[in-house]
C-alpha cells in the first residue's frame, strides 16, 4: 500500500466503533468517524465522535469526525460526497452504527417487548445496506477494497429476542448477496460475528456484578480486536477467496496472528453458541 487508506468506519462514537476505528487509525490510516454524539448532545454513556477522531490523531492516524444520524439517507449520501470530493475513493468501510434500545437485554417473549426494537431494522439493517449503497462507486473506483459488517453469534443463535436475530441475520446475508456485486471490481465483503466486546455499556454491568460477570469479563475482547483484524484482512493477499463469508472474529484473528491489545487470543464461542451460516453458491439475476 503506497498512500494512507481510506476508511470510514460508521457509528463510532463508542464501544466497537471507535475500537475498531481506533485500531484502524493506528495504522497511519486516515478514518471518517460517524455518529450522532457530539459535546452538546445528551448520552448516558461516554465518547464522542470528536473524541473519537482526536484518539486516531494522536495515534499517528487522521481522524475526521462527521456527525451523521444513519436513519437520515440524505446525511449518508452527504458523508460519502465528502471522502468523494476529498480522496476520490475509499478503501474500507465498516458498517457499525446500530440503534440498541434501551429494552434490548429485557427478558421475556418479544411480545412483552416494547415494539420499539424494531428501530434495530433501520438503524443496523437497512443503515448498512444504505452506507454500502453510497460507498459502491468510491470502492469500486479503486479495484480493490474491503467492506466489513459487525455481526455476531445472534444471526444464528437465539440473541436478545427476534428483533436483535433477524437484525444481524439480514447483514450477514447483504455481505454474501453484495459480495456476489462487488466480486468484478475487486471488493471483498464479509460480515464478522465479534465476541463479547469491553464496551462502556459491558464494563458498567460487569462492575454492577464482579462476581456474577467474572467469567465473561475474562474471555471479553477489547474493543480494538475487531479493528485489528479488520486491519489484517485487508492486508491479507487471500482476502477475495473469503469474500460473501461470515467469519468468526477470534478464528480469524488466530489465522491471521492477530492478538488483542493486551497480547493475548481471545477464544472462539463456536462451540457454545454454533456455527456461521453457509450461504448458498447459486446467483439468480
Amino acid at each position: 500500500m503506497t498512500s494512507p487508506r481510506i476508511v470510514v468506519v460508521t457509528g463510532a462514537s463508542r464501544g466497537a466503533g471507535k475500537g475498531i476505528a481506533l485500531a484502524l487509525g493506528e495504522t497511519g490510516a486516515t478514518v471518517y468517524v460517524t455518529g450522532r454524539t457530539t459535546p452538546d448532545t445528551a448520552s448516558d454513556l461516554p465518547g464522542t465522535v470528536v473524541e473519537t477522531a482526536e484518539a486516531i490523531t494522536a495515534r499517528g492516524g487522521v481522524g475526521i469526525p462527521v456527525i451523521v444520524d444513519h436513519s437520515d439517507d440524505d446525511q449518508v449520501k452527504s458523508l460519502f460526497e465528502r471522502v468523494r470530493d476529498d480522496h476520490g475513493r475509499l478503501d474500507i468501510l465498516v458498517n457499525n452504527a446500530i440503534t440498541i434500545p434501551s429494552a434490548l437485554t429485557k427478558k421475556g417473549p418479544f411480545w412483552d417487548k416494547p415494539l420499539s426494537l424494531t428501530d434495530l431494522f433501520d438503524v443496523g439493517m437497512r443503515s448498512t445496506y444504505v452506507s454500502s449503497y453510497y460507498a459502491g462507486p468510491l470502492l469500486a473506483a479503486n479495484g480493490s477494497g474491503l467492506v466489513v459488517n459487525t455481526s455476531s453469534f445472534g444471526g444464528s443463535a437465539y440473541m436478545h429476542g427476534p428483533a436483535y436475530g433477524a437484525g444481524k441475520a439480514a447483514v450477514d446475508k447483504m455481505a454474501h448477496d453484495m459480495a456476489v456485486d462487488f466480486a468484478p471490481v475487486g471488493v471483498a465483503v464479509v460480515s464478522l460475528w465479534m465476541g463479547l466486546l469491553k464496551t462502556e455499556r459491558t464494563m458498567a454491568a460487569f462492575a454492577s456484578n464482579p462476581a456474577m460477570y467474572e467469567g465473561l469479563a475474562a474471555s471479553a475482547e477489547s474493543v480494538e480486536f475487531p479493528g485489528r483484524i479488520i486491519d489484517a484482512l485487508h492486508r491479507d493477499p487471500s482476502l477475495m477467496e473469503r469474500t460473501g463469508t461470515v467469519l468468526v472474529g477470534a478464528e480469524i484473528a488466530a489465522e491471521l496472528g492477530v492478538t488483542d491489545v493486551d497480547g493475548n487470543q481471545p477464544p472462539s464461542h463456536r462451540p457454545f453458541l454454533g456455527d456461521p451460516p453457509t450461504f448458498s453458491s447459486a446467483v439468480v439475476e
